[in-house]
């Protein structure tokens, strides 16, 4: 399995980014995709994950009401709509690909990843 992320950026606190997970190869017949990030000096945190199949998703709480995860079976993506940004979301962000149905939290977890996108929000 191959991820491959974009969509990061530049913006100025209060706005939107959308971030984009390609995911190819070949996938379980279900999995979760997560989307992880690490600040400068931090440990990388768990935001959000979201089933293939069910499409349940879990939210860290620190995004709930301004991340929205979202996907797309048929084309393989996943997407990370974020809205409200603030200057202490800036990280690198990471998708994630579990080859099984439950939404984990821990990094370790999770068996193969994306190479990151650095989203800077601005105060």
């Amino acid at each position: 399995v191959q991820l491959q992320a974009s969509g990061g950026g530049l913006v100025q606190a209060g706005g939107s980014l959308r971030l984009s997970c390609a995911v190819s190869g070949r996938t379980s017949s279900g999995y979760v995709m997560g989307w992880f990030r690490q600040a400068p000096g931090k440990e990388r945190e768990f935001v959000v994950g979201i089933t293939s199949n069910t499409g349940g998703t879990h939210y860290a709480e620190f995004v709930k009401g301004r991340f929205s995860i979202s996907r797309d079976n048929a084309k393989n993506t996943v997407s990370l709509q974020m809205n409200s940004l603030k200057p202490e979301d800036t990280a690198v962000y990471y998708c994630a690909y579990r080859a099984d149905t439950a939404i984990h939290y821990q990094t370790e977890k999770y068996d193969y990843w994306g190479q990151g996108t650095q989203v800077t929000v601005s105060s």
